[in-house]
C-alpha cells in the first residue's frame, strides 16, 4: 500500500502534537528573538539602506553619547559603551526597525545626582539593575502599569527634563567652571559666577546654537535632486558637523599654543573593558554592598526602569506606523540592553527619539543599521578617542541646549486648554515639582495628583437628571454616564434626594442603567436605600433597561429590588398601564 500522508496525520495524534509542539517552539523563538525572523529574508538592497542610515545614526550617537555621558557627569566613554552595546543587542532582540537604544538625556539627568554622590561605579550598578527590572516586568506582563502614568504628566516630566538639563549647560556655554545638582543651583551658579565668564567660549557656544539651528532648517529632500540630497544629509547630522568643526578649531588652536577653549580632555583609549557590573562600590572610605547600593538607589530603582520602558515603547508606537508593537518584547529586549551593557561599564539606555527620528529619516529598512552604527560607534572608542579630547565644551553644552530646546513641548499647553482645562493640574504640578524637588519625586507627585484626580471623576461621575413629562404624567429622568462605584452610587443618591427634597410635590423617580455595566455589594446597599428613602416620602423609584449583571448584584442583595426593575422601549411604556406600575405602598 503507498504510504498515505492523509491517514498518518488522521491516525497519529502523538506525531500531529510533536510537529504542532515543533512549530510553536519556532514561532516562540521567533517571537522573542526576532532576528531569526527576518534575516532569512534579507538581501543586498536591505543592507545598502541599512549602512546608510547606520552611518548617520552613528554621526548622531557619537557626540550625543559623549554629551549626556556629560550630563551624568560621567567620562565621555560611558555614553559610547552604552551607544554600542544597545544597538549589538537590540539588533538580536529588538522588534522595531527604527529604535536606536542608547544614552539619553532623561537617563542622564536621573543618573546625575547618584554619580556625583556615589561615583562612576553607580551608573553601572543602575544599568544593571534597571535592566534586571525591565526585563523582570517583561517577562510578567506588566507593562500595563504604565497607562496610570497619563500623557500630562509625560509631557510635564520631559518638560522639565529639557529646563533642568538644558539649564545645566548654560555654565559650560559661557565657559565656568563646576556642576550643578539642580535647577535651581544650576541658575545660582550662573548668576554668581556672572564675572567669570569667558568670551571666546561663550562666542563659540552661542555660534555653535545658531549653526544647529540653521542646520535642521536646511531645505533638504531625501527625495529631491543632488544637492537636496547633501543638505537633508547634513542636516540630519548637523550635531557631528558641529562637534567635528569645533575639533578642527580647537585642535589648530591648541597646536599653536593658543588654549582659548576649555576643551573635554581625556577620555580614555581602546575598547569598552568587558567585567561584571560593580556588586560593592568603594567611596569616601566606606563600602556600599548590594543591598546598601539598592537602598541607596531608594525610588530610583523603579522610576528609571518605568521612565525607559515608557520612553522607549512610546518611541516604538510612534514609529510603528499602524503595526502593533509588542510592548512585552521590547521590555525584553530593553532589559537585555542594560544588563549586557552593565558588562562594558554602560550608563543606563534606552530608545532615543533624536536617534530613532534619524533612523527613520534615513530609511532604514531592519534592525541591521544598529549593527552598523555600533561598529561606527565601536570604532570611535578604538581609534578616535584621542580626537574627542579637543572637542570645546561650549560645542558640547550647545548640541545639548539645542536638543533640549526641541524636546520642550511648548503646544502642549495651549492643546490642552481647548481640550480639557483640568488636565493642566498635573502638567504644572508635574513640571514645578520637578524643577523644585527633583525630577524623580517630581514624577511622583504628577502620578499622585492624577490618580486623585481619577479617584475624584470616578466618585464623581457625570449624572443627567431632569425633569420630564411623559404621557402629561411629570417624572424624574436620572442617567449616570458611567458605571458606578460605590462612591460614585452615594453621590448619586445624594443628588436625586436633594433635587426630590427641593420639591414639595412627588413625583417618580426613573434611573436608567444602560452605561451601568459593573456594580458591587456597596453600590447596591445605596440603591437600595435610595429606594427605601423615596418610598419614605411615597415615590416610585424604577430602574430602567439595567443589564442582566447589575440586576442580578442587586436582587441578589435585596431581593425585594426586583419588583423595581423594568425593561422597555420608551418611558412611556412604563406608565401607560402596559407594563404594572413598580410602586411600593408605604407601610
Amino acid at each position: 500500500m503507498p504510504f498515505d500522508r492523509g491517514n498518518v496525520w488522521e491516525t497519529t495524534p502523538l506525531l500531529r502534537r510533536n510537529v504542532t509542539s515543533r512549530f510553536d517552539i519556532k514561532q516562540f523563538l521567533q517571537r522573542r528573538i526576532p532576528i531569526l525572523a527576518w534575516l532569512p529574508l534579507y538581501g543586498w538592497s536591505k543592507l545598502l539602506q541599512d549602512i546608510l542610515a547606520g552611518l548617520t545614526v552613528g554621526l548622531t550617537a557619537i557626540p550625543q553619547g559623549i554629551a549626556y555621558a556629560i550630563v551624568a557627569g560621567l567620562p565621555a566613554q560611558y555614553g559610547l559603551y552604552s551607544s554600542f552595546m544597545g544597538c549589538f543587542v537590540y539588533l538580536v532582540f529588538g522588534s522595531c526597525k527604527d529604535i536606536t537604544v542608547g544614552p539619553t538625556a532623561i537617563m542622564a539627568l536621573l543618573s546625575q545626582q547618584h554619580v556625583i554622590r556615589l561615583g562612576d561605579d553607580i551608573a553601572v550598578f543602575m544599568c544593571f539593575v534597571s535592566g534586571c527590572v525591565i526585563m523582570i516586568m517583561g517577562l510578567l506582563h506588566l507593562g500595563f502599569l504604565l497607562e496610570f502614568i497619563s500623557m500630562p504628566v509625560i509631557v510635564g516630566f520631559t518638560n522639565a527634563a529639557a529646563i533642568i538639563i538644558a539649564a545645566s549647560q548654560f555654565g559650560k556655554l559661557l565657559g565656568l567652571n563646576g556642576r550643578s545638582d539642580s535647577f535651581i543651583d544650576a541658575i545660582v551658579k550662573v548668576v554668581d559666577q556672572v564675572n567669570e565668564i569667558t568670551l571666546w567660549d561663550t562666542m563659540l557656544g552661542f555660534c555653535s546654537v545658531i549653526i544647529l539651528v540653521c542646520l535642521k532648517n536646511l531645505p533638504g529632500k531625501k527625495n529631491g535632486t543632488a544637492f537636496q540630497k547633501f543638505l537633508w544629509v547634513i542636516s540630519l547630522a548637523r550635531n557631528a558637523v558641529v562637534v567635528i568643526v569645533g575639533i578642527i578649531l580647537s585642535y589648530a588652536l591648541f597646536s599653536y599654543g593658543i588654549k582659548p577653549f576649555k576643551i573635554t580632555g581625556n577620555i580614555t583609549e581602546g575598547l569598552p573593558p568587558f567585567g561584571l557590573p560593580p556588586f560593592s562600590i568603594v567611596t569616601k572610605n566606606h563600602t556600599y554592598n548590594f543591598m546598601e547600593l539598592v537602598s541607596e538607589l531608594g525610588s530610583t530603582t523603579i522610576s528609571v526602569p518605568l521612565i525607559a520602558i515608557l520612553e522607549s515603547i512610546a518611541i516604538s508606537k510612534a514609529f510603528a506606523k499602524g503595526k502593533t508593537v509588542d510592548a512585552n518584547q521590547e521590555m525584553l529586549a530593553l532589559g537585555l540592553c542594560n544588563i549586557f551593557g552593565s558588562f562594558v561599564r554602560s550608563m543606563p539606555a534606552t530608545g532615543s527619539f533624536t536617534r530613532t527620528a534619524v533612523n527613520n529619516a534615513s530609511g532604514v529598512k531592519t534592525p541591521m543599521g544598529g549593527l552598523i552604527t555600533g561598529c561606527l560607534v565601536l570604532l570611535a572608542c578604538g581609534l578616535l578617542t584621542s580626537t574627542f579630547e579637543f572637542i570645546p565644551k561650549a560645542t558640547l553644552a550647545a548640541v545639548i541646549i539645542v536638543a533640549m530646546y526641541y524636546m520642550f513641548e511648548l503646544r502642549i499647553f495651549s492643546v490642552l486648554w481647548r481640550t480639557k482645562k483640568i488636565d493642566l493640574v498635573p502638567l504644572t504640578v508635574t513640571l514645578l515639582s520637578c524643577l523644585a524637588i527633583g525630577p524623580e519625586y517630581g514624577m511622583i507627585a504628577g502620578i499622585a495628583v492624577n490618580l486623585i484626580l481619577l479617584l475624584y471623576f470616578a466618585a464623581r461621575p457625570g449624572l443627567l437628571i431632569e425633569e420630564r413629562v411623559v404621557d402629561g404624567l411629570t417624572i424624574l429622568f436620572v442617567s449616570p454616564k458611567q458605571s458606578l462605584s460605590y462612591p460614585a452610587a452615594e453621590y448619586l443618591r445624594e443628588q436625586v434626594m436633594s433635587w426630590c427634597d427641593g420639591r414639595a410635590e412627588t413625583i417618580p423617580v426613573v434611573v436608567e442603567g444602560r452605561h451601568v455595566h459593573r456594580i458591587d455589594a456597596t453600590v447596591a446597599k445605596n440603591l437600595a436605600l435610595l429606594l427605601a428613602d423615596l418610598q419614605a416620602r411615597d415615590q416610585t423609584l424604577v430602574f430602567w433597561n439595567w443589564c442582566e449583571e447589575t440586576k442580578r448584584t442587586m436582587i441578589r442583595y435585596d431581593a425585594s429590588l426586583a419588583m423595581s426593575f423594568r425593561t422597555s422601549g420608551s418611558i412611556a411604556q412604563i406608565f401607560s398601564g402596559r407594563i404594572a406600575s413598580p410602586r411600593v405602598p408605604r407601610e
